[in-house]
């Protein structure tokens, strides 16, 4: 069976300017299958977490195509694009992003609030089989800033996952974590492609992540190299 594109990018460029032009990505091409487990690396400053942003629809300012689930994101209002965000894609990044003044389980539930797709019940019992699915179930009723770090990325991974998107995107989310807390958050990465088949795609500095994952995209100013 052939995997299905679940993410395309065509010769996406973006420049700065400020005050003169810099061209930050320049002719990105790539795309991302159904169960792809894939990593981007390059040093401090190639565009990385710029080109993370436009592939999660964050950022409109660019020029070439995006294709999500293979449809065109140019053009789509900013309504639009939240609404596909919310239901196809999950996010990870360095900061966790949790809110201290909710439980663990508040806190995976709040994107499925968003989406409006499940009943409550539905939703809590969605979040509490992700908990287990990542071994933190004890957590659940929690207050999220009594956690630690390593505990916090988990969390912020099942909340990722609530709506079931097609693609997770990561940005560092290994770089606030000590070696232990990051081997943890790997292992529950490649759990998550090669036992629940989920999509990845890590943005990272961490070396030893990105040679885990199974593809490893590297740029160079602005380009992808390999």
């Amino acid at each position: 069976m052939e995997s299905k594109i679940i993410l395309e990018a065509r010769s996406i460029c973006k420049s700065f300017h400020d005050p003169i032009k810099i061209d930050v990505l320049k002719d990105i091409s790539f795309s991302i299958n159904s169960g792809d487990f894939v990593s981007i690396i390059g040093k401090s400053g190639c565009g990385k977490s710029t080109l993370l942003y436009i592939l999660s629809t964050m950022d409109t300012d660019y020029t070439g195509e995006l294709f999500i689930d293979s449809e065109n994101m140019r053009g789509k209002s900013e309504k639009q694009l939240a609404s596909i965000r919310n239901e196809k894609i999950g996010f990870v990044f360095q900061f966790h992003y949790l809110l201290n003044e909710f439980t663990v389980l508040k806190n995976v539930m709040l994107p499925g609030f968003k989406l409006d797709k499940f009943e409550e019940e539905e939703l809590e019992n969605n979040a509490l089989k992700l908990l287990k699915t990542l071994g933190i179930e004890k957590l659940a009723h929690k207050m999220a800033y009594k956690l630690s770090g390593g505990e916090k990325q988990r969390v912020a991974i099942a909340r990722s996952m609530i709506n079931d998107p097609l693609i997770i995107m990561c940005d560092e989310p290994t770089g606030n974590l000590d070696n232990k807390n990051s081997d943890i958050v790997y292992e529950t990465f490649k759990e998550l492609t090669e036992v629940y088949k989920k999509t990845l795609l890590i943005v990272t500095h961490d070396l030893i992540l990105a040679e885990g994952t199974e593809r490893i995209i590297t740029m160079d100013d602005g380009r992808i190299i390999t």
